[in-house]
């Protein structure tokens, strides 16, 4: 049998690696090999439980993508913003505001970042089922390469999102499956249409069903991002004026939406964590492999066991000024109706407590925090803080931006 013929695409070349001596975060490196078993998933899983209690970060090699098919995935993500024309990119914009979602493209100078100073990243997102039309329409130019961007997305969500989620489990002494049967991927899943957050925040909800959520691949600086979507995102280069003006800060200091966020790796430095220690400190670049954090809602699900770590984005070291960034993720997030309350039947939770954010027993769903935040973010007035820092309230939760 012939092999399958793979559309042709124009090579994307990365920046070379930064040669500064940054101050890098000091992360663990996660063998992925040894998750293929449950007896490997045992091995690892004190490593990755001990990482997300303390940086919430962490490194993953040997997920199963080869530097080939990586560098694949790239070329794809390089051509959503080079190949497709401006008017098509405008008709495809996701009102994000009305929707709660950013599935399609988000243009450059949307969100408001510091003395109106406005950002420069380019995103595309897609949902996580990619190839159903009635979904997601994509650009004419990438259609050829939606049945590889399915199977990259199957194989963040079963290969790398699912056998973390059972470690995370086995953390807090609960059944293997705990988390996994909230992160579905398959069934209706449409979940973008306009919302209104106070009857969804009164409506009743069974935290027994779980319907999938809306998962998105984005490109950042021209990035890919999935949350249970794919999304690419491209962050483009600033004056020197809009540097000073924001302390050269490209995204504030923040914490993410969903359960756990897939980063693979890309060679330009500007991801920084806050660290145990109160320090800003760099994530460093390692061929095809991935960055993993934990987001807000494995932090509420986790009743505060596992840290959603406050990262953001600054200007690259002067060595590599002048480079586009273009990222891949993958965003996992609970299924939309999942209550993001505490598994109080964990064993560890019995014998520590909680450290909730919120009123567990005013807890939101899944998609009330996602489409609150995702409306929000950017563009909405924020409260300033006595430290300087700012925070808005999302159904009940307070959320903090860190200047």
């Amino acid at each position: 049998m012939p092999a399958p013929t793979i559309p042709p695409c124009a090579r994307f070349t990365p920046a070379p690696p930064t040669t500064e001596k940054l101050d890098w975060a000091p992360l663990p490196v996660i063998d992925f090999s040894e998750a293929a078993t449950p007896e490997g998933l045992a091995r690892i899983a004190p490593q990755v439980c001990s990482a997300m209690r303390t940086y919430g970060f962490l490194y993953i090699v040997n997920h199963g993508y080869t530097n080939v098919q990586n560098q694949r995935i790239f070329d794809i993500a390089d051509a959503m913003f080079t190949k497709v024309p401006d008017d098509e990119k405008k008709r495809l914009v996701a009102d994000f505001e009305m929707t709660g979602s950013y599935r399609g493209y988000k243009a450059r100078q949307t969100w408001d970042i510091s003395n109106g100073v406005r950002d420069q990243i380019e995103q595309y997102n897609l949902h996580r089922a990619v190839t159903d039309p009635e979904l997601q329409e994509h650009p004419r130019a990438m259609e050829p390469f939606l049945p590889e961007l399915r199977a990259f997305t199957e194989h963040n969500h079963y290969n790398v999102m699912h056998p973390l989620l059972r470690v995370l489990a086995q953390g807090m002494e609960l059944p293997d499956e705990t988390f996994v049967r909230l992160h579905n991927f398959d069934g209706p899943a449409d979940t973008s249409g306009t919302f209104s957050p106070l009857s969804q925040c009164d409506a009743p909800v069974d935290d027994t069903l779980h319907s999938p959520r809306d998962e998105i691949v984005r490109y950042e600086n021209r990035m890919i991002f999935a949350h249970h979507s794919l999304v690419m995102l491209g962050s483009y280069p600033r004056s020197a004026e809009e540097e000073t003006q924001t302390n050269n800060v490209w995204m504030k200091g923040h914490t993410d939406i969903g359960t756990i966020t897939i980063l693979w790796s890309q060679p330009v430095a500007g991801l920084q964590i806050l660290c145990p220690d109160g320090k800003w400190r760099w994530v460093r670049h390692i061929d095809n492999a991935l960055t993993v954090n934990i987001g807000d809602g494995m932090e509420f699900l986790s009743g505060g066991y596992y840290k959603a770590t406050i990262h953001r984005v600054r200007q690259p070291p002067v060595d590599q000024a002048g480079y586009a960034r273009l990222g891949v993720f993958y965003f996992g997030m609970a299924d939309d109706d999942v209550l993001l309350r505490p598994r109080m039947e964990s064993p560890i939770l019995q014998r520590v407590g909680v450290a909730p954010r919120f009123d567990f027993a005013h807890a939101p769903t899944m998609k009330q925090y996602r489409t609150g935040l995702t409306s929000a973010y950017g563009v909405s007035k924020l409260s300033k803080r006595d430290d300087g820092h700012e925070e808005e309230v999302i159904h009940g939760v307070v959320v903090k931006h860190f200047n």
